[in-house]
């Protein structure tokens, strides 16, 4: 867990690893919000991916190669492997 303190002008700095697992930068917006356990701060930023949505490294492996596959031309088309298969 990370801690800052509140100025007397009210900011807080977020610390620079939570900045940098976030990708936070200088003029970003961020989002606070009342939740039960307290205070919810939130990056405003438009997230691409789901964080629990997130490749492991091994599929990630399986994703380059795949990408590697295409670019050699060592691939098939869905459709002509699917014909492939129902022979």
């Amino acid at each position: 867990m990370r801690q800052s303190k509140v100025t007397s002008h009210g900011q807080v700095t977020i610390p620079k690893s939570i900045r940098g697992a976030f990708g936070l930068e200088e003029g970003d917006d961020v989002i606070f919000e009342r939740v039960p356990e307290g205070i919810l701060l939130r990056s405003k930023k438009v997230r691409l991916v789901d964080p629990d949505d997130t490749l492991s490294p091994e599929d990630q492996e399986v994703v380059q190669r795949g990408r590697e596959q295409i670019q050699l031309g060592e691939c098939v088309e869905w459709n002509d492997l699917r014909k492939e298969l129902e022979e």
